[in-house]
């Protein structure tokens, strides 16, 4: 397998525009949630599972899953969040390891996004690299409230859920910070995929 760098980062922390730019260079990039999304899409392989675990208050009338409906369930309980992990992890494993071994052969290095890469200690034999985009709670707060138009205390709840920053720093070889504006993005971009592309040529 090719070299690999994971790139993780808590619910607003800007982990999707960091991966758009790697992108951009021509990096491959594997998204764990994007796979999370299709399995769980219409005739999704998680549907069944799903169904049968959480019953049909999960679904509309069509039979779509009611991701709004799930989310509330999963947050407000850790033992139905332990159920839902349950059935969905072990299948984005598979998926990913399965793109990542028709990837890795085609670019020097590949960007593995996995935002819950440190609650769930998982992917860690897959990488060769940790990245985590950081910002300060109070910046990821704010994001969330906005994007998801919640209140704070939703937000705060949400962040709950995950780890603190603090281990994810710990976990991570290398660090961007997205604090403002998106063009001071680049630089550290830039820096990163140099220093990737000099390691994957060394490994290699």
């Amino acid at each position: 397998m090719g070299f690999v760098v994971g790139l993780t980062g808590g619910i607003g922390s800007g982990k999707s525009v960091v991966a758009e730019q790697f992108a951009a260079k021509g990096v491959p990039v594997i998204d764990t949630d994007r796979i999370a999304h299709g399995l769980t899409a219409p005739s999704g392989a998680a549907l069944p599972a799903l169904r049968a675990t959480f019953g049909s208050g999960i679904f509309d009338v069509a039979g779509r899953l009611d991701r709004a409906a799930l989310r509330e369930l999963v947050f407000a309980d850790a033992a139905e969040r332990k159920r839902l992990e349950a059935i969905l992890h072990p299948l984005i494993r598979e998926e990913s390891a399965r793109q990542l071994a028709s990837v890795t052969n085609a670019a020097p290095y590949t960007l593995l996004v996995v935002p819950l890469l440190v609650e769930t200690g998982a992917y860690r034999d897959h990488l060769d690299r940790v990245l985590a985009v950081d910002c300060a709670e109070e910046t990821q707060l704010r994001r969330v409230m906005a994007r998801n138009g919640c209140g704070r205390a939703e937000a705060e709840r949400i962040l709950a859920t995950q780890a603190g920053r603090e281990a994810r720093l710990a976990a991570a070889d290398d660090v961007i910070v997205n604090e403002g504006e998106l063009s001071a993005l680049t630089p550290q971009v830039d820096h990163l995929h140099r220093l990737y592309l000099g390691l994957a040529h060394h490994e290699g």
